[in-house]
């Protein structure tokens, strides 16, 4: 049987759910931390923080640190850190699975309409002010700043560190997950008149939707980016098979 280290690309709920997998199972491996979050889950496996530098330096790093088999479990969002995990695995003939979660659907009663980037979820803002839910992460304001006369409630793990690109926004520091309860206060205490989200799924996050679905509020969703194929898991358990598998073929 083959010895496993594993790169665990982390960031997510899921990550960290594999993670403690692992360690219960005797895995030597590491976890990765983009390096988005000033206070990151503490993790059962030794960690890293920042970026490989691209593809060649994720091949680098994943040659000198002898790692067998990678596990991206990142934001469905975190486009560019899959698609250069997918080239450097294939560059070092190293084993990857990624754990893909199943994308919300609107169902009866919600009002979505769907955009394919972040730039066309700003411009189907309306042009009178409005309340908005921002929930996309501090990563992607830039674009609503084309849009000033609306107020912007901003849902972040941390403060952010630098000015603000919207002129009338106001930060709620949380992290989640959340509870539909807790999302309806929120947008009613903020008067929130539509809803701007990334379709990440899971339960984490949903919440938020479904508090606009019982408010009746219309909510833009972002789709998802397209990304190479790849082997996919949509379970920690089904990951760990794999790992089993992969060590018992030796591959």
């Amino acid at each position: 049987m083959r010895v496993l280290r594993v790169l665990l690309l982390g960031g997510t709920t899921e990550a960290s759910r594999i993670g403690r997998e692992l360690a219960a199972a005797g895995v030597a491996g590491v976890y990765s931390y983009a390096g988005r979050t000033a206070t990151p889950v503490a993790q059962p496996l030794p960690t890293r923080v920042g970026g490989f530098g691209g593809v060649d330096g994720l091949a680098e790093y994943i040659r000198h640190e002898q790692i067998t088999h990678v596990i991206d479990a990142t934001h469905p969002f975190a486009s560019q850190i899959s698609r250069n995990a997918v080239e450097a695995c294939a560059k070092t003939a190293t084993p990857l699975i990624a754990f893909l979660r199943e994308p919300w659907a609107a169902g009866p009663g919600d009002k979505w309409q769907h955009v394919a980037t972040v730039e066309k979820a700003a411009a189907a803002l309306p042009d009178q002010p409005a309340r908005i839910f921002l929930a996309i992460g501090r990563q992607h304001l830039t674009p609503f700043a084309v849009q000033p006369q609306h107020f912007y409630l901003l849902r972040l793990v941390d403060a952010p560190d630098t000015a603000l690109p919207l002129p009338k926004a106001e930060i709620v520091l949380a992290r989640g997950p959340f509870t539909t309860e807790g999302d309806l206060a929120l947008l009613r205490e903020h008067r929130i008149t539509h809803v701007v989200a990334r379709n990440a799924g899971g339960e984490g996050a949903k919440a938020k939707l479904d508090a606009a679905r019982a408010l009746g509020l219309p909510v833009i969703m972002i789709d998802r980016p397209s990304l190479p194929e790849r082997r996919t898991a949509q379970s920690a358990d089904e990951i760990m098979r794999w790992l089993t598998q992969s060590a018992c073929l030796g591959v």
